[in-house]
């Protein structure tokens, strides 16, 4: 990708919230992360979930912060961490977490609107998430936007099965807009993605997606930038984060590399 290439999703990036990424994995890569995708499936961790309701032919299974693990993780988001430095605009890119989101072939099972920074224990502005399918997404099964919501407020987190007030007390923030109720109303973007294809976004952009058509195995990638600080919540976060937790150092200044020894 060349700099004018970058200047423009970046520019796309500070305006909408979000941007598609054509090409953002090589396929070698890819290739680890799908095996690792399976190998995680097949071991999940003690935080992994799976929903499912009687009336949907598919389910919904999801796991966190499985890196230490699973280096094709790690490596994934070194190799996509130069991205998410230029779409954020800091000198240092810190891995938060990774998230491993399938949805079976079939899925009735919608991802509510939301925004992902109500749940987290950080505070900042350079809090970015890649979204990489490693399988090829149709445009109705895809993860979709509401452009330009990242620039705020924050807006009032539900549970996502029962739609619970769980964070914050009702009535103190903004409830999410019915968005399915009025799509027209809303500058909503959403990307067919093949293969190696990714999408990042801020963590206030509102999102959400409908069921699959096809199986969808997702591994989206967190990162940190200059002015993100960790903080004590009230409430239980998603994910559930020790307090001596580590977050490895990917970039700094130009894309130089650190040595792993020194994350910290």
């Amino acid at each position: 990708m060349d700099e004018r290439d970058m200047t423009d999703l970046a520019d796309d990036f500070a305006r909408d919230g979000a941007v598609c990424v054509r090409g953002a994995v090589p396929a070698d890569l890819l290739q680890r992360v799908t095996e690792a995708v399976d190998a995680n499936l097949a071991d999940p961790s003690d935080l992994a979930q799976v929903a499912s309701t009687a009336d949907d032919p598919g389910r919904f299974v999801e796991d966190f912060c499985n890196w230490p693990r699973f280096p094709a993780y790690l490596e994934l988001a070194r190799a996509t961490a130069p991205l998410a430095q230029a779409l954020m605009g800091s000198r240092t890119v810190r891995l938060y977490h990774d998230h491993l989101l399938v949805k079976d072939a079939g899925t009735r099972q919608p991802t509510p609107w939301h925004q992902d920074q109500p749940y987290y224990d950080v505070d900042g502005r350079h809090v970015v998430s890649m979204w990489l399918p490693v399988d090829p997404v149709p445009r109705d099964s895809t993860l979709e936007f509401v452009a330009g919501t990242h620039l705020g407020p924050w807006l009032m987190p539900r549970t996502f099965m029962q739609r619970e007030a769980k964070w914050f007390p009702e009535g103190s923030l903004v409830d999410v807009p019915d968005v399915e109720a009025d799509r027209d109303a809303f500058p909503v973007l959403g990307w067919a993605l093949d293969l190696g294809d990714a999408v990042f976004f801020h963590a206030l952009t509102l999102h959400g997606s409908q069921g699959a058509i096809g199986r969808r195995r997702v591994i989206s990638i967190r990162f940190l930038g200059d002015d993100v600080e960790r903080v004590q919540r009230t409430w239980r976060c998603s994910p559930p984060i020790p307090d001596d937790a580590t977050f490895p150092l990917l970039l700094t200044d130009a894309g130089t590399e650190l040595d792993e020894a020194r994350e910290r």
